[in-house]
């Protein structure tokens, strides 16, 4: 289940990133209110996942994952640049995940 509750805390995330760059410096109410309900449930699923994950291991997980999604989501829907050094940073982070994972991360 702390799987599903990461995931989940992921996804609000990536949602907090989108909200956060359409709500103009919180002067849009709707992205506002988007930004904050979804940064609250982000913390709310993560907090039930560090119930099982090392706290370093499943904040580490949770911001590199929710990084590479969010910087692909920019490239897919917004139309920034996704270069070779943003596709090289993505390789090391999905690396560092394998990584603490094989470790005995969870």
């Amino acid at each position: 289940m702390h799987w599903i509750y990461l995931a989940i805390a992921v996804a609000f995330e990536i949602a907090v990133a989108l909200s956060a760059g359409k709500a103009e410096g919180f002067t849009n109410r709707k992205w506002t209110a988007a930004t904050l309900i979804s940064g609250a449930l982000a913390t709310f699923a993560l907090s039930k996942a560090l119930l099982t994950f090392n706290v370093g291991v499943g904040y580490a997980l949770w911001t590199s994952v929710a990084g590479v999604g969010i910087t692909l989501l920019g490239a897919l829907l917004f139309g920034q640049r996704l270069n070779w050094g943003k596709a090289l940073g993505i390789l090391a982070v999905i690396g560092g995940v394998v990584g603490l994972q094989l470790s005995g991360g969870a």
